[in-house]
């Protein structure tokens, strides 16, 4: 049991790398000064430009995988 909670854990804390590097990349792309760790001096908008282009990119890759190209 423990080996599948470390291998667990191991696979969320990947997963939640390549979330931040995506994360990173869209802010970059549309303008927005990213930086890790604590980002409290964006605006509301510059926040929520992120997520939202994060989840229209997401949406655009998944579309093209789907339709094969």
């Amino acid at each position: 049991m423990a080996k599948s909670t470390s291998s667990n854990y191991k696979t969320k804390k990947e997963a939640q790398n390549a979330l931040d590097r995506f994360k990173m990349e869209v802010a970059s792309e549309i303008g927005v000064n990213l930086k890790d760790g604590y980002n409290g001096d964006l605006t509301s908008a510059e926040a929520g430009s992120v997520g939202g282009n994060m989840v229209k990119e997401m949406i655009r890759r998944q579309e093209e995988q789907m339709s094969g190209k």
